[in-house]
């Protein structure tokens, strides 16, 4: 489970790095609100990407570095 649970945390990471840069608007000249549409984009992926970091954050902190289950060593 926790196998999977890592692969899927990171296939989001892919998604999420991805997503970072808008290659889609590259060129557009389209403004609303009076700010271009990119900037618009990095608004929302920012606010997107806060929950889904509080979301890792609060489920699988520390999935795929801890090794022993995490037991300190002494």
């Amino acid at each position: 489970m926790r196998t999977a649970r890592a692969v899927g945390w990171g296939l989001v990471t892919v998604v999420m790095v991805a997503l970072a840069v808008p290659w889609f608007l590259w060129g557009s000249s389209a403004v609303v609100a009076g700010l271009p549409i990119w900037v618009w984009w990095h608004v929302g992926w920012l606010a997107l990407i806060s929950t889904v970091f509080y979301a890792f954050t609060r489920t699988d902190w520390g999935i795929g570095v801890e090794t022993n289950g995490g037991e300190i060593d002494g």
